[in-house]
């Protein structure tokens, strides 16, 4: 599993917490340093089965100073919201949990990181070690970005 990370960002730390008392592996990626490509966002998109605005922080104020929470939220201005997501980061909402089932999720809430657990395969509540990926980069490739 790859967590979309922000450091100063009390859910991403809430499902790192999570993840780690499951025995959860992940690799971090620290998306606001590491970007997403506009295709590895369109990718992540149609994991999570979303639209660009289902995901977009449309308060914070890189989205305002665009006047984002305005924009036409159709299939047409798709590839202008993830550009701007792309450019400011700072945008997708987070934590995205990109799971090794091919799916993904927004781990904001309980259930979301209850889920993720579930689809790892490990059981909840257990005492196994995450093992160094839970806190080092993965040996596995990630996306270039």
């Amino acid at each position: 599993m790859e967590i979309w990370n922000n450091p100063s960002c009390s859910k991403c730390a809430a499902a790192r917490t999570a993840l780690d008392e499951a025995g959860v592996g992940y690799a971090v990626r620290p998306y606001l340093d590491r970007p997403p490509s506009a295709a590895e966002l369109t990718e992540v998109l149609r994991r999570l089965d979303a639209r660009p605005w289902d995901v977009c922080r449309t308060q914070e104020p890189a989205a305002v100073a665009l006047g984002m929470a305005d924009w036409p939220r159709d299939e047409a201005a798709e590839p202008r919201w993830i550009e701007a997501m792309v450019a400011a980061p700072e945008l997708i909402q987070r934590p995205l949990l990109l799971l090794d089932d091919g799916g993904a999720l927004v781990g904001r809430t309980a259930g979301a990181l209850a889920e993720a657990v579930r689809r790892s395969g490990a059981t909840v509540g257990t005492d196994a070690d995450p093992g160094p990926s839970a806190t080092a980069p993965s040996d596995r490739p990630t996306p270039a970005g």
